[in-house]
């Protein structure tokens, strides 16, 4: 009996050093940049790029929107043109966001909530291949501007021209980068 007491508590103190070491283990975290999961592309209806949708990564799970696009403005074809950087106090309002070759295709909401009248695509590294972009303004107008799968590489690029001063709710962006790492920025001209 003696025997069997012993065994009974050598196995059970072997049991808990053995639960000591998984509890380590679970505490050990593996850092992912950005999320796991990926999926389709989800346009509104009247939304004028008829292509099939990719799947992404989206970056910006807690991103705020506060306008869903309600009308879908025509459709601009971007032409890419190198531009002048806007003198910084005209610029009202600028974030960023870094793309992994890793990650392929990842759909990011960038919150602006500011009014201006000029919107410019920053590539400050890498090289981007960009699908298209949503200007959402406040009152739900849309304007999509298409990039047709175009790459660039590092410039200051105009994105769209709104000359009448408009509030821009938020831009939603999908992008991959084509480089093992690529920053990008959008930055709105007062």
């Amino acid at each position: 009996m003696k025997k069997l007491l012993t065994i009974s508590l050598a196995a059970l103190m072997g049991l808990s050093i053995v639960a000591v070491d998984f509890a380590d283990a679970a505490r050990a975290r593996v850092v992912h940049r950005g999320p796991r999961g990926r999926t389709v592309v989800t346009v509104r209806t009247g939304h004028p790029i008829r292509r099939s949708m990719h799947r992404v990564v989206y970056r910006r799970p807690s991103a705020v929107v506060r306008v869903a696009p309600a009308v879908f403005l025509p459709m601009v074809v971007w032409a890419p043109a190198v531009v002048a950087r806007p003198a910084q106090d005209r610029m009202v309002w600028q974030d960023s966001e870094t793309l992994y070759r890793e990650e392929d295709w990842a759909e990011t909401v960038f919150d602006s909530n500011q009014r201006g009248s000029r919107l410019f695509l920053d590539v400050r590294s890498g090289r981007v291949q960009f699908d298209f972009a949503e200007v959402v303004f406040e009152n739900g107008e849309t304007r999509v501007v298409d990039f047709a799968n175009g790459t660039r590489g590092p410039g200051f690029y105009s994105l769209l021209d709104f000359r009448d001063g408009r509030r821009v709710d938020h831009v939603r962006l999908i992008a991959r980068s084509k480089s093992s790492e690529s920053r990008i920025a959008l930055i709105l001209e007062r």
